[in-house]
C-alpha cells in the first residue's frame, strides 16, 4: 500500500459561502450530485419535511457550509429568530479504500484528465462506493424536530448537493482525504511508473553505429585521432532560481533539456527528430517527454501554455500524449485521423475477433468498437487499442500496437 504523503497545508476543514437562492427547479444538473440528492431522498421517512427543506434551501435560509471528513455543518435559519445548528454525517473512506481508488485512478490518464476538469467518472466513483446510499447520510440538528431528517438537514444537503456539482473534490473531502493529498498522492503514483517505464526503455538494444576508423580507412589521410566518447544519455541542465523579472525557471529548464537530447540524438543516429512535426506534434511530444500527465504544478502549467499555444484544450493534450506514448507519430494519427482502408486485413479483423469470442465489434471506417472497446487500424498495418466509459464515446489510447488485432485486443484486456 502506498503511504500517505503528509501535505505542509492541511486542506481537510473547508468553509464556503453561503449559497445565492436558487432561481431553478435542480439543485444539482451533475449526476454525481444527483446521486447525493436520491441517497437523501430514499433515507426520508417523511416527504412533507423534505419539500419544506428544499424550500428552504431554494430561498437561501442556509449559511456558510463546513466540510470536513465525515461531516458536513451549517447554521439554518427556520421560524425562530436564532439559527439551528445542523450537521450530515457519512462515513469516511480506509486507507484501503483510498488506495484501491487512487490506483485505479493514476492508472489511466483519462481518468487524471476527467478528475482535473472537476468531472467524476462512474468507473471511477464505483471502485470505493464514493458516493452515498440510502441509509448513509446520518442527519443531526438543534431543533426539537424529531423527523428523520428534520426539514433543516434537507435543507442542508440539498445546498450540499449544489457544492458537489461545482466541485467534486468536496465529496472526496468528506470521504477522508483533501484536493491536495489526493493530487500529490497521484502525482507520485504517476512518476514511479513513468520512471519504471524509462528504465524499461533504458535497456533497449542500443543503435547500431560504425566506427570513424572503419569508415575512413580506404582513404589516404592520415588517421584521425579517436572522437570522445558518446554519453550514454543526454546531459541534465542545471538548475534555474525563480528570480524577479527573469525568464520562467521551467521555461529554461525546457529548452536546455530539448536543446541536450536532440543534440545527443543528431550525434549517435545523424537525424534530427523533430525535422518533420507539426507545431501540434512537437507539443505533444515535448508534453509526452515529461511526466506528470500534467499533475504537478509545472506539468500543469506545461499542459496548459502548450495547449493555448496551439488552440487545444489540456484534455485535448493528456489525450494525445496518451496515443503517442502508445506509438509516436503513428499512434497520433490513428487518434486524429479516421480514414478507409483499402480490402485486406481490416475486412479479415472481425472473422478473427468472431473466431476468438469477440463477436461484438460493430466496424466504422477504420475503427471496430463495443461499448467500451475499440480498435483502430493504422496506416502502418498495426491495430490500436483504446478504452472508454460503457456508451461514453470518449475513447482514449491504451494497450501495445500489434500486428493481430486478437493480439491488439487480449493485450488490452490484460493490463
Amino acid at each position: 500500500m502506498t503511504p500517505r504523503t503528509p501535505s505542509r497545508y492541511d486542506d481537510r476543514r473547508r468553509t464556503f459561502p453561503a449559497l445565492e437562492p436558487l432561481t431553478g427547479e435542480e439543485f444539482a444538473s451533475s449526476w454525481w450530485g444527483n446521486a447525493w440528492v436520491e441517497a437523501l431522498e430514499d433515507t426520508a421517512l417523511d416527504r412533507a419535511r423534505l419539500t419544506r427543506g428544499r424550500a428552504y434551501a431554494s430561498r437561501g435560509h442556509v449559511d456558510a457550509i463546513t466540510v470536513m471528513p465525515g461531516r458536513v455543518m451549517a447554521y439554518v435559519h427556520g421560524t425562530r429568530p436564532r439559527p439551528y445548528r445542523t450537521e450530515i454525517r457519512l462515513r469516511t473512506l480506509t486507507d484501503d479504500d483510498w488506495d484501491e481508488f487512487l490506483a485505479v485512478a493514476a492508472a489511466r490518464p483519462d481518468h487524471i484528465a476527467a478528475l482535473l476538469d472537476k468531472d467524476v467518472p462512474h468507473a471511477l466513483a464505483a471502485v470505493a462506493d464514493l458516493l452515498p446510499t440510502p441509509g448513509d447520510l446520518i442527519p443531526d440538528c438543534s431543533c426539537p424536530d424529531d423527523g428523520y431528517p428534520c426539514k433543516h438537514a434537507a435543507a442542508l444537503c440539498y445546498q450540499t448537493a449544489r457544492l458537489l456539482d461545482q466541485d467534486p473534490f468536496v465529496l472526496f473531502l468528506m470521504r477522508g482525504r483533501g484536493e491536495r493529498e489526493i493530487l500529490a498522492d497521484l502525482s507520485h503514483r504517476n512518476a514511479t511508473r513513468s520512471a519504471a517505464e524509462r528504465t524499461s526503455a533504458a535497456t533497449a538494444a542500443p543503435v547500431p553505429t560504425v566506427l570513424a576508423r572503419e569508415a575512413l580507412a580506404p582513404r589516404s589521410l592520415p588517421a584521425l585521432p579517436p572522437p570522445f566518447p558518446v554519453p550514454s544519455h543526454p546531459g541534465r541542465p542545471p538548475a534555474y532560481p525563480h528570480t524577479p523579472g527573469a525568464p520562467d525557471p521551467l521555461a529554461l529548464d525546457l529548452l536546455a533539456t530539448e536543446a541536450a537530447a536532440r543534440a545527443h540524438t543528431l550525434l549517435t543516429t545523424g537525424a534530427d527528430p523533430t525535422a518533420e512535426l507539426t507545431q501540434w506534434q512537437d507539443a505533444v511530444r515535448l508534453a509526452a517527454a515529461h511526466p506528470g500527465s500534467g499533475l504537478t504544478a509545472s506539468t500543469r502549467a506545461l499542459y496548459r501554455d502548450l495547449a493555448s499555444a496551439t488552440d487545444h484544450t489540456p484534455t485535448d493534450l493528456a489525450r494525445a500524449v496518451a496515443a503517442w506514448r502508445q506509438g509516436g507519430r503513428e499512434a497520433l494519427a490513428v487518434l486524429e485521423e479516421p480514414w478507409d482502408p483499402p480490402a485486406g486485413p481490416f475486412d479479415r479483423a472481425r472473422p478473427a475477433l468472431i473466431a476468438a469470442d469477440f463477436p461484438h465489434f460493430r466496424p466504422w471506417r477504420n475503427h471496430l468498437s463495443t461499448r467500451s472497446l475499440q480498435l483502430r487500424f493504422g496506416r502502418d498495418g498495426l491495430w490500436y487499442g483504446y478504452e472508454s466509459d460503457p456508451d461514453r464515446e470518449d475513447w482514449w489510447p491504451r494497450g501495445t500496437p500489434d500486428a493481430d488485432p486478437v493480439g491488439a485486443l487480449t493485450a488490452l484486456l490484460g493490463r
